[in-house]
């Protein structure tokens, strides 16, 4: 199956253009996942890293849930697979993870986040406070989201091309 990407309309309104990007950036990551096993999702890159497509995956979705459950939101919601003890636990697989797991959270994430954005105008303050103790904008966190997935697509890009071979958008 392959995961269907749509770019917003070139002359959008703000909303739909930065909704559309960052629809368009999460796609891609899923797209750099498909039709590959368990095990190589799991694949770090190159020793040390840990940096794998599941770990970048399970990243993005504690990414998805602190900005728009925790800052958005205001709402008390802890992280899924990192914690104070191991801030890079996204990062740290077991072998035991499968892939319809992590895509089911990351993807129920990305649900909780649309819904609780769609709650806010785009220049309407957060009610929770960014981690240095400023408000913020959900204009601010849905550009910030795109330049996220932007940066870890690119991550993704390259651990693809290393298992497979598979280049391109």
């Amino acid at each position: 199956m392959t995961t269907q990407r749509h770019e917003p309309a070139m002359d959008a309104a703000d909303r739909p253009m930065l909704e559309g990007w960052l629809d368009y950036h999460r796609q891609t990551l899923a797209r750099k996942c498909e039709d590959l096993t368990d095990e190589q999702l799991r694949t770090a890159s190159v020793p040390p890293s840990e940096l794998s497509l599941m770990g970048l995956v399970r990243h993005m979705a504690d990414v998805e849930r602190g900005w728009y459950r925790r800052v958005l939101a205001g709402k008390e919601a802890d992280p899924i697979y990192y914690s104070e003890a191991d801030p890079d636990g996204e990062f740290h697989l077991t072998g035991a993870e499968t892939w319809e797991e992590v895509h089911a959270t990351w993807q129920a994430e990305i649900d909780i986040a649309r819904h609780n954005a769609a709650g806010f105008g785009l220049d309407d303050l957060a009610k929770g406070r960014h981690r240095f103790g400023d408000r913020i904008t959900l204009r601010w966190i849905h550009t910030h989201m795109i330049e996220e997935y932007a940066r870890h697509n690119g991550h993704a890009d390259l651990l693809r091309e290393r298992l497979d071979g598979a280049t391109g958008d």
